[in-house]
């Protein structure tokens, strides 16, 4: 007579749940939002400006960002742009579609002579839509007031 660890017949279904699937499918969805989260972020991190009258980003999907680091680095997407480029490169993107706007992300902690600069490289390179990114100080209250 043979003695069994579980128990029972060896044809019967055993209630037990197997949760190494349910491990590999979690890992690899975690993996996933690993590699894609940093992809959707357009442009650099910088720390905005707040201004009472921000609204919504205006503009659409494809205008051109560029983002000016509190170091003075100057970023147009992900892409770092030599201050001696700066021209040349905004002048290919307009040629390449006239109507994209330029949205400048600008550090609040650096020094406006910086902005001046690209504000200029975009009108040397005839881009007439120029607009700055800047953080709604009322929002930042609201929600701490428990307001959405």
């Amino acid at each position: 007579m043979a003695f069994g660890a579980g128990g029972g017949s060896p044809d019967e279904v055993k209630g037990d749940i197997n949760v190494t699937p349910l491990v590999d499918v979690c890992l690899v969805l975690l993996i996933i939002f690993m590699v894609v989260t940093p992809m959707l972020q357009s442009g650099v991190d910088v720390l905005l400006p707040q201004g009472p009258h921000s609204a919504k980003k205006p503009g659409k999907e494809g205008d051109l960002i560029i983002s000016i680091k509190q170091d003075g680095t100057v970023f147009i997407g992900q892409d770092w742009i030599p201050d001696r480029d700066l021209v040349r490169y905004l002048k290919a993107e307009r040629a390449k579609n006239p109507a994209r706007a330029v949205m400048i992300k600008a550090d609040k902690r650096i020094n406006f002579g910086k902005v001046r600069t690209v504000m200029k490289a975009a009108n040397d390179a005839e881009f007439t839509g120029v607009s700055f990114l800047t953080e709604n100080q009322q929002a930042g209250a609201e929600i701490a007031k428990g307001r959405t």
